[in-house]
C-alpha cells in the first residue's frame, strides 16, 4: 500500500478507466489519495466496462478529477453531437448506459482537452510524433497514434515512444501491455484493467508506479 503520509499535493496520472469504476475506488484507496492530491486520466473513462456512469459522475463531481480525452469517449461524443461515425458494440453500450443523462455527460466529454501539459510532464491518450512541436500535433495522433509508419493506429513497426525524445515526459494510454510501456521519455499506462489486468498509475512527484488487479475480465480483447 502506499500511504501519503506528508502534506505535498501530489498529481497521480491514471491509466484508461474503461467503466472500471471499482478498480478506480481500489486505486484510490492503496494510494491513500488525499484531499491535497490531484487525479489526471489518460483518456477512455468509459465504454467496455460495467460502470461508465459511476465514472463520469465521479470525475464530473470531483474538482480533483481531470482527464484527457480518449478515441473511445470522443467517438461516443461524436456520435451524440450527430456527426458521422460508426461504433463498436462495445460504444453502443456504453451509449445506451448513459442516454439517461447523456446531456451532462456530453458536456463534460466535450470540455475535455486533448494534452494536459504540466509543465515537466504532458498527458496525452495515445502517442505524439516524435519531432512535431505539442502545437502542431495532429489530434487523431493524439487520440490514436502507436507506431510510425503508414497507419498510426496499426500495433507493427516503430513504436511512437521508442523514437520520442522530448524535453517533457509523456505520460499516456491507449495501448495495454501487461506492464507500463517505456521509453527514454515516456511511460504507458494502459495495463488491461478491463480486460482482466490491471489498473496503473504513475505518481508525478515520486516517479512511482501504483496498480490494483481487475475484479474480473470485462471484455475480450479486439483490434481496436
Amino acid at each position: 500500500m502506499t500511504i501519503n503520509t506528508t502534506s505535498i499535493p501530489r498529481t497521480i496520472v491514471v491509466g484508461d478507466i474503461h467503466g472500471c469504476y471499482d478498480e478506480l475506488v481500489d486505486l484510490l484507496a492503496n494510494a491513500d489519495f488525499a484531499a491535497s492530491d490531484r487525479l489526471i486520466a489518460v483518456g477512455d473513462l468509459i465504454t467496455k466496462g460495467p460502470k461508465n456512469s459511476q465514472v463520469l459522475d465521479r470525475f464530473i463531481a470531483d474538482e480533483q478529477f481531470s482527464s484527457v480525452i480518449g478515441n473511445h469517449d470522443l467517438a461516443v461524443l461524436r456520435y451524440w453531437r450527430g456527426e458521422q461515425v460508426t461504433l463498436t458494440s462495445w460504444q453502443r453500450k456504453a451509449v445506451e448506459e448513459l442516454q439517461r443523462n447523456h446531456n451532462s455527460y456530453q458536456r463534460y466529454l466535450s470540455s475535455l482537452p486533448f494534452c494536459i501539459d504540466l509543465s515537466t510532464h504532458l498527458i496525452v491518450h495515445a502517442g505524439m510524433r516524435p519531432d512535431v512541436p505539442l502545437l502542431k500535433q495532429d489530434h487523431r495522433d493524439l487520440t490514436e497514434l502507436r507506431t510510425l509508419g503508414e497507419h498510426r493506429t496499426s500495433r507493427e513497426g516503430t513504436a511512437w515512444y521508442e523514437a520520442y525524445q522530448g524535453e517533457q515526459l509523456v505520460l499516456f494510454g491507449h495501448w495495454p501491455a501487461p506492464e507500463p510501456r517505456r521509453g527514454r521519455r515516456a511511460i504507458g499506462l494502459d495495463t488491461g484493467c478491463v480486460y482482466g489486468g490491471r489498473l496503473t498509475a504513475f505518481i508525478i512527484e515520486t516517479s512511482e508506479i501504483i496498480t490494483v488487479p481487475a475484479h474480473r475480465p470485462y471484455a475480450s480483447k479486439a483490434p481496436n
